[in-house]
Parts: C-alpha cells; structure tokens; sequence
C-alpha cells in the first residue's frame, strides 16, 4: 500500500460525502450547515472532547480535514489553527467553509504528515480525527508530527478501536458471514454488497475474508485502501516519540447491527481517543 493510493480514494470520496453528498445542495453554505447538523447528531460527542483539550491560544495543526466540521470547532474555541490536507478537494472545501463565515486561521495546506511542510517546533498541537489510521507509514508520520511539536506539545489523536463492537462483531463476524452467505447463494447484492463480492472475486473470496484484508474495506466503504485498528498497545508501539497521557473511547457504531442504544459506550465504542505527550 502506498499513500498515493490512499490519496486518489480520498480525493474521489471526500470524508462524509458518505454521510451527506455535497452533490445534493446548490449552496455551499447550506450544505456545511446541514453536513455539521447531521454529523453531530451522529456523533454528539465530539464537541464535548473538544471541550476538555483547553484550545484557547494554543497553536495546533490539524492532520485530514474532511469538511471541515471539526476545523471550524477548533477556530471557534479559540485554536491558532492551521490544517494539512493529503487533497486538493479537502483544502479547497475547508477553506470555502472558513472563509463564508468569516473564521480566522493560519494556512490551509496540501500536503503529506509524513514529509510535514512545517518548521521544526512549530505546534503546540496536533489534532487529528478518523485520520492517522489511514496512513500507511504511521511511524514516520509519528517522527514528523513530533518535530513540529514545541517540546512537551501534545498529539490528540482519534483512532478506530481493536476492542470495540464494531470491530470484534459487526467486522470480524456478522459482515464476513452476510458475504459469505452471499457468495454460496449466488447472489448479486447491490451498492456496497454488490462491491464487496467484486473485491472477493477479484482477490478470492477467502483471502478477501481474512481479517487483515477485509478491515480496509470495512471502515470507509469497500473501495477504501488502507485502514488500521488499535489498541492502546498497538498506540504505543506505533507512537514510540510520544507518552500516552489518556485514553477513552465514545461512539457505539457496529452497522448493520443497530447498537447505538447500547450503554458500552465506554468498553466499547468505535472511536478511541488518545492523548499524547511528545517526549
């Protein structure tokens, strides 16, 4: 896997067009405005995180931008924000929405966290949410976020959960058996089933199956590259410049399993958190 790959899906599918389609709205403000109304009722919990990290002043570098949700979230608490962005289309959208409604910030970039376009000690964050799990060379990107952190700065990463619902049923068990079941009855699916059969005809469907080929397309959509999940020792062992200061996790997500009711959100949930300390 190569992050070349990794950039041409995300700049074709843009992180939540998945979720609300820019395509569907001739107005780009009442797109974000309804994008950030659908997302934070899907996902409640993100600004609260937000909340705790004390971003008033702080000089923090964003890492994938998405549409922006959180970009906006960061400015509007007071954060010196600057964003990097593997696509064109990501920093086009992001400035768009900063820009129409009149929100300060520093830079918006095209660029890649494992060859940093920043000054050594430049950051005193570095935020990063459904991201760095998508790059494939995790440990030089880890080397380059800490030379453009201050010394003692902070990495907030979310990252997709190993221990989570969604990975250890929905993933490992539930989707694997509904495509199995698919392949032995011969049928043909539509949307994203019909994909996933041909991703199995065309890698064979039980190399397709196995776990660490089937993870890739079962975070993003199955045309997605390159995902990773994580544990808080796998967090460790991938970020060794920096020292864990926190970890939880949020977001009871295990589709098509309807799961949100849960109250595991805490053992559970898809989302892990992790606060950082470079050392």
């Amino acid at each position: 896997m190569n992050e070349a790959e990794v950039r041409q899906f995300w700049q074709a599918h843009p992180c939540g067009d998945n979720l609300l389609s820019r395509a569907d709205f001739a107005a780009l403000e009442e797109f974000f405005s309804e994008y950030d109304r659908f997302k934070y009722d899907l996902e409640p919990h993100i600004p609260a995180c937000l909340d705790q990290l004390g971003l008033d002043g702080q000089k923090i570098l964003e890492v994938g931008l998405g549409q922006g949700a959180e970009s906006e979230q960061i400015v509007r608490r007071g954060g010196v924000w600057t964003g990097l962005d593997l696509t064109d289309e990501a920093v086009a959208r992001v400035k768009a929405r900063l820009d129409l409604r009149g929100l300060g910030y520093d830079a918006v970039v095209r660029g890649s966290i494992t060859e940093a376009p920043f000054a050594d000690n430049s950051f005193d964050m570095v935020f990063s949410h459904g991201v760095l799990h998508h790059v494939p060379k995790i440990e030089k990107a880890q080397q380059e976020i800490h030379r453009i952190l201050k010394p003692g700065g902070r990495l907030v990463v979310m990252l997709y959960a190993k221990y989570s619902l969604n990975y250890l049923a929905a993933i490992a068990i539930v989707r694997r058996l509904g495509l199995l079941a698919m392949a032995a009855t011969g049928a043909k699916g539509q949307g994203i089933y019909a994909q996933h059969l041909e991703n199995a005809r065309k890698m064979g469907l039980f190399k397709y199956l196995k776990l660490q080929n089937f993870i890739h397309a079962n975070t993003d959509g199955p045309l997605n590259p390159y995902s990773k999940v994580y544990s808080r020792n796998l967090v460790e062992k991938d970020f060794p410049d920096f020292a864990i200061t926190r970890t939880y996790k949020r977001f009871m997500h295990a589709p098509p399993l309807p799961v949100r009711w849960m109250p595991f959100e805490d053992q559970l949930g898809w989302h892990l958190w992790v606060e950082m300390v470079a050392k």
